[in-house]
């Protein structure tokens, strides 16, 4: 008897033992835990602490890169309206501690912010004046390339059949294509069609830049006799002309061809001019400049940005010579009369 006491004693001491360990695990849990607690704010202190001069190359790589406004990094508070009370907002400095004596929730001081939107603004304007410069040279570049083409076009007597313009894609070269370059409803190049694109090619195959062809219709709604519809006459007529051109010395790789069918006209449909303008091709010598670049393009033209007659490298020299005779009598001083009384 007393064995078997003594066993189930045993027993009755293990089984103890057993519930006694079962219910302590969760400290394994509770030191888990807080270990990762502890991790995660040591974690957020140390991105607490960001170097003053760092944070302000930052921003002013954001300003740079993304177009961010300085605002974003003003000290100054902001009023969010809504339905119930206005709450101040303001920035926030990830390296002040808002225990530190500061203005409450405020971040970076008044000087802090104020040398970060000072770093920003000079970045801004320095990207601007970078942006306006290579504008400006690129369309010095693009007028060059018009007076060759205009010089070409002059000494075969077409120079009447083609107009030039600057967007922000770069140099657009217009082929008014009515019955000139292509006949009605077809997109096989007649001869003063051939002549053109002859007079033009070899400038275009010295240029780096990609080459763009756009074909346009009218907006007459004509029966299109050998294609579906404008659009695939316009693109068969891009096509033709890209075609020409490659066989011609331009590089295949450079060229595109896009149809636009009337969706672009280049004067307003009621226009009268519009049946033979709009019916056109359009050579466009692509850009290389970025697009906040390019986009400074037609202001950085002016009025040579605008559709025109092409000017030739003669009426450039004189253009240009009138402009210097002009500024030097202008600013010129004057000798004083002598009396010889």
């Amino acid at each position: 008897m007393s064995a078997g006491g003594g066993a189930r004693r045993k027993k009755g001491g293990h089984e103890e033992h057993e519930e006694h360990v079962n219910h302590e695990r969760w400290l394994v849990s509770y030191a888990d835990m807080l270990t990762l607690l502890f991790v995660l704010f040591v974690v957020l202190f140390s991105m607490s602490n960001v170097d003053k001069a760092k944070f302000a190359e930052l921003a002013a790589g954001l300003s740079q890169g993304f177009g961010a406004s300085s605002a974003a990094f003003q000290g100054s508070p902001q009023v969010l309206e809504g339905a119930g009370e206005a709450t101040n907002v303001v920035a926030i400095d990830p390296g002040v501690n808002p225990g530190d004596g500061g203005s409450g929730t405020s971040g970076m001081s008044k000087e802090q912010a104020d040398a970060v939107a000072r770093a920003i603004q000079a970045e801004d304007r320095r990207q601007a004046s970078e942006n306006a410069k290579a504008a400006a040279q690129e369309v010095e570049n693009l007028k060059e390339i018009e007076h060759k083409i205009a010089d070409a076009l002059a000494a075969a007597k077409l120079l009447e059949h083609v107009k030039f313009s600057v967007d922000r894609r770069g140099l657009v070269i217009t082929v008014v294509t009515n019955e000139v370059v292509f006949a009605g409803n077809r997109a096989e190049l007649k001869e003063g069609g051939r002549k053109i694109l002859d007079a033009i090619a070899p400038t275009l195959a010295k240029l780096p830049n990609n080459i763009e062809v756009d074909g346009n219709t009218n907006q007459l709604k004509a029966t299109v006799t050998y294609y579906p519809s404008g659009w695939e006459l316009s693109a068969a007529r891009a096509s033709t002309t890209v075609r020409y051109l490659v066989e011609h010395g331009l590089a295949k790789n450079r060229m595109s061809a896009v149809g636009f069918s009337d969706t672009k006209p280049l004067v307003d449909p009621k226009d009268p001019r519009s049946i033979t303008m709009n019916r056109r091709v359009d050579v466009v010598v692509l850009t290389a400049l970025n697009a906040e670049q390019a986009a400074l393009l037609p202001a950085a033209a002016g009025d040579a940005g605008k559709l025109h007659t092409g000017e030739t490298s003669a009426a450039a020299a004189a253009k240009a010579k009138a402009a210097t005779a002009t500024t030097e009598s202008s600013t010129g001083s004057t000798t004083p009369a002598v009396s010889h009384d």
